[in-house]
């Protein structure tokens, strides 16, 4: 269709990703100068006509006449139609030629009758008419889908092109790669668009979808391959966040549009029927194995082999890698086409011939019988639940929930059907993030066998949807349930038993939330009746996680065992089970490594609870080991994770990571509301330990504003002085804020008696931080000096203290502080400034100023330099103002520090007063222009 005056079809504005094919297309044209001519090639959807039209659009914009045809399949019969589309506007125009070349065109465009002219008459004849046309404006001329132009229209055409640079024409025409047609001799210069890559290929589908289930997006990505076409059609088949992303809800093979069809489907229906079937045999097989495609091809009933493949790979369908004896699709989307063009009927089919040959792959083999069988069969339905173990095992819960489900589907009525529900149910909730589909199985579970039995994953499953804010819950509630179901079980305790094991790492995690002795002993009992013996990591568990303050250090042993494991697992329930076991012996540096690797899968679509999961485990250790810039970035994505995935019941761990940040950066308002909202939460739900996180963090904030009195309030609902608490683990964190806190109130009795519950309890031995901080706390609440001054020696020399950067020197502090009150002023000086220069780098504001003024009072001559307005900033402002400052988008910012761009965007909202400056336009002179490569994170 003609498009002279009209404005470009299809996207009006610039392209994503494609900045440099419009400029050197536009130079091999000669644009709007000498002219030239040009094939623009790529596979089908790859963006060729969105491409013509921007190039429409400015040459229209810079007075270039503009002349388009498409080349119509229904119209490439017919003669001279391409040339009818073009000329048409210019009748007028042809009475300027000479009366042969008139004539000849008249007649080839079907406007008068006569003999057919000789093609070398129409060919001079259109040249010398766009000659005419292009000598007051440069003219462009494009062709779409040339490869569907009548033959004698691409023939003038290719006549013209040859000579397009000298009469000022710029000649560009599309082709698809794997379209035959004149220009295959090489008429014409090919500039091959390729697909969009990686980068441009998201900031599309983040542009135009922006609610799209991150799920949903890797599949698309994977799929679509850079197609832009794809990359916008195929969207609408996938989840969004707004309904809750479930990894389960992204089909195996994603449907097509319409569009999509009409683009790649002729492509397929066209080949003889044994290479169809070959086909789908491949997209279904999913390797490309060509031994395996040979054996499952002489299962077929109407015969056909490899052979038949020769001409989808002509039509540049498929490639045969000889050397790996691979056969691979040319586009993923090839693949989606085969199977939308099969019937039910033949996927079956299909599927039963790969059953039969993938007898060495159990995993294969059971996934194929699932897909071919219709009838419920109990043997096929356990081979997939057996396959759905190897699944899981390796780390793909989603693929494993989804196993599970067809298994369950396949299961003749009988428990084992609800048994198979609901652990697809506990794989949702526990480990994909799936917590919609979650209730859906175990509604479904529930329906299928009704009555008083207790399935384990039921009640596992159940547990987590209540902490997670089902209906009106509580850790109570969700701790009966799981006891009920431990004690009326048929699992006779066997330690083998996968499903018993998981109701009891869920039941710890209903212990440690309600952070009470009486919660912990059916656990126990539990473990002591399982036979052979319990597993390590429930043993571990048992001790550390429960009461470690006296039974943590017991553990060291299994802990070594289950850290020496993680080396090569890639189990993500295995890495955050052991990880679990790892925290209050502060060892969570030793299974950094692999935690890391859960976040790195987590990102790119693995399970989404066990990505929290590792995520928390990352941050507790950041802030311990002075990582704090790093903790805040992950706890900022912990929380995004939760709120996308519903996890409403797991935010406060975030929530406390950035509060205790907060209270020691000075940010006491903001730790103190914080604090509020997760105590706000947890007592309601009886989940106690939550709130003696939030009264943690409450407790140093207080301490950083000099507040001693609040600190021992908040350190003391942790647990009261002169004991620690049974079952409240995180009391262990609090020791020396009570101990401090209590001695700076005259509370010198009660700093002692924690002192003496501390080393009755032996919590020196779980760690060199507990270590640190024993002999630390028993120096504060030491009466006599000397005493003091040597347990204060004993603590700082407590061997690898020094990796608790905080602890450590506030530890140098308070030895600072009592050196300079016996007068040792000198050697104050040392502990003062080594503890100053660390809470500067922490950026723990209220404790550096403690220390500067310690070391002026010690007649330190030392002053704080003269620092830049920037130094006001925490660490994370800081960061955000110098990436703003060199020009990067509130979006961009937030990419880069795994931030909301509304959390930026209130960071910046504070930063501007800081600095005195009211926009971002001042950002880089009031940081004194930092250097991009200082700034880069």
């Amino acid at each position: 269709m003609i498009d002279n005056h009209s404005r470009p079809r299809g996207t009006a504005g610039p392209l994503i990703g494609r900045d440099l094919d419009l400029q050197r297309i536009r130079d091999l044209l000669g644009f709007g100068a000498a002219g030239g001519a040009l094939l623009l090639s790529g596979e089908a959807g790859v963006g060729k006509t969105a491409v013509l039209d921007i190039l429409a659009g400015a040459a229209q914009a810079e007075g270039t006449r503009v002349l388009r045809a498409a080349g119509v399949e229904f119209e490439a019969s017919c003669s001279y139609s391409g040339l009818n589309q073009i000329l048409f506007p210019f009748q007028d125009a042809l009475g300027e030629l000479q009366a042969p070349f008139r004539d000849a065109l008249r007649v080839a465009l079907g406007f008068e009758s006569g003999a057919p002219p000789e093609q070398l008459m129409v060919s001079n004849a259109v040249l010398l008419l766009l000659q005419k046309v292009a000598a007051g404006d440069p003219l462009v001329l494009l062709i779409d889908d040339l490869p569907w132009l009548d033959r004698a229209s691409a023939a003038v055409l290719g006549f013209v092109a040859r000579r397009a640079a000298g009469i000022r024409v710029s000649f560009l025409a599309t082709s698809r790669s794997d379209a035959h047609s004149l220009h295959d001799s090489g008429v014409l210069p090919t500039y091959w668009l390729q697909p969009l890559d990686e980068g441009s290929a998201d900031h599309l589908v983040a542009a135009r979808f922006p609610d799209l289930a991150a799920g949903a997006r890797r599949s698309l990505l994977s799929v679509a391959h850079g197609n832009p076409l794809a990359l916008l059609e195929l969207p609408s088949a996938l989840p969004t966040t707004v309904h809750g992303p479930v990894h389960d809800d992204i089909p195996a093979v994603l449907p097509l549009s319409r569009r999509l069809r009409a683009v790649f489907g002729s492509r397929i229906t066209s080949l003889p029927q044994p290479s169809q079937r070959l086909l789908l045999l491949a997209a279904l097989e999913g390797v490309g194995d060509l031994g395996v495609l040979q054996a499952a091809s002489r299962q077929a009933d109407d015969g056909y082999d490899l052979d038949d493949l020769a001409p989808a790979e002509r039509g540049q369908l498929v490639h045969i890698d000889e050397g790996a004896r691979r056969l691979k699709f040319r586009h993923p989307l090839i693949r989606s086409t085969v199977v939308e063009a099969s019937t039910s009927g033949e996927r079956r089919a299909v599927h039963a011939a790969l059953a039969h040959v993938l007898v060495d792959q159990c995993e294969r083999r059971a996934w194929h019988l699932g897909e071919a069988t219709l009838e419920p069969d109990e043997n096929v339905a356990a081979l997939l639940e057996h396959a759905a173990r190897i699944t899981l095992r390796r780390g793909d819960a989603a693929a494993g929930m989804r196993t599970l489900v067809r298994a369950a589907h396949l299961t003749p009525p009988c428990p084992d059907r609800s048994r198979r529900l609901a652990e697809a149910a506990y794989v949702g909730a526990a480990s994909t993030g799936a917590l919609p589909s979650a209730r859906k199985l175990l509604d479904d579970a529930r329906h299928t066998a009704p009555g008083p039995r207790r399935c384990l994953h039921s009640a596992a499953a159940t547990a987590v949807l209540i902490l997670n804010g089902d209906g009106d819950g509580d850790v109570d509630t969700a701790h009966g349930l799981l006891v009920a179901a431990l004690e009326t079980g048929t699992h006779a305790y066997d330690a083998d038993d996968k499903a018993l094991v998981d109701v009891l790492y869920t039941l710890a995690f209903v212990c440690f939330f309600g952070a009470r002795h009486d919660l912990w002993q059916p656990y126990y009992r539990a473990l002591e009746k399982m036979t052979p013996e319990a597993p390590t990591v429930l043993s571990a568990i048992g001790k550390t996680f429960s009461d470690p303050a006296r039974t943590g250090a017991a553990a060291s042993k299994e802990l070594d065992e289950l850290v020496a494991q993680l080396a090569t697992a890639t189990d993500p329930v295995q890495i955050t089970r052991a990880s679990t076991a790892a925290i209050y012996l502060d060892r969570l540096a030793d299974v950094r490594e692999a935690a890391w690797r859960v976040v790195r899968m987590g990102r790119d679509g693995g399970p989404a609870r066990r990505y929290m999961s590792a995520l928390v485990h990352l941050c507790l250790d950041d802030y311990l080991t002075g990582l704090w810039d790093e903790a805040a970035q992950l706890a900022d994505e912990g929380i995004q994770l939760c709120e996308r995935h519903g996890y409403t019941g797991f935010l406060w761990y975030f929530q406390y990571v950035q509060a205790i940040l907060a209270a020691a950066r000075g940010q006491a308002d903001q730790a103190d509301a914080t604090a509020q909202r997760i105590i706000h939460w947890a007592l309601p739900k009886g989940a106690s330990c939550a709130a003696h996180y939030a009264h943690h963090a409450a407790a140093v904030a207080a301490l950083g504003r000099g507040d001693f009195a609040g600190a021992y309030e908040h350190a003391g609902a942790i647990s009261p002085a002169g004991t620690l608490a049974s079952h409240a683990p995180h009391a262990l964190w609090a020791t020396m804020d009570l101990v401090e806190a209590a001695v700076r109130t005259d509370r010198r009795m009660e700093a002692a008696a924690h002192v003496r519950a501390m080393r009755e309890a032996g919590v020196a031995a779980i760690s060199s931080r507990h270590a640190l901080l024993t002999e630390a706390c028993a120096a504060l609440a030491a009466t006599d000096d000397d005493e003091a001054l040597a347990l204060f020696t004993k603590a700082l020399a407590v061997p690898s203290a020094e990796q608790w950067p905080f602890d450590y020197a506030r530890v140098q502090l308070a030895y600072g502080e009592r050196l300079r009150r016996v007068r040792a002023t000198t050697e104050s000086r040392g502990p003062l400034s080594a503890a100053l220069s660390t809470f500067e780098h922490l950026g723990a504001r209220p404790w550096a100023e403690r220390a500067e003024t310690e070391l002026r009072a010690a007649g330190s001559g030392r002053r704080r330099p003269s620092t830049p307005k920037a130094r006001t900033l925490t660490p994370q402002e800081l960061e955000i103002a110098r990436l703003g400052a060199l020009g990067l988008t509130n979006k961009q910012i937030a990419e880069r520090l795994f931030l909301s761009h509304r959390t930026v965007g209130a960071h910046l909202y504070q930063i501007y007063p800081k600095l005195g400056i009211t926009s971002r336009a001042m950002l880089r002179d009031a940081l004194e222009h930092p250097s991009p490569s200082q700034n880069q994170p």
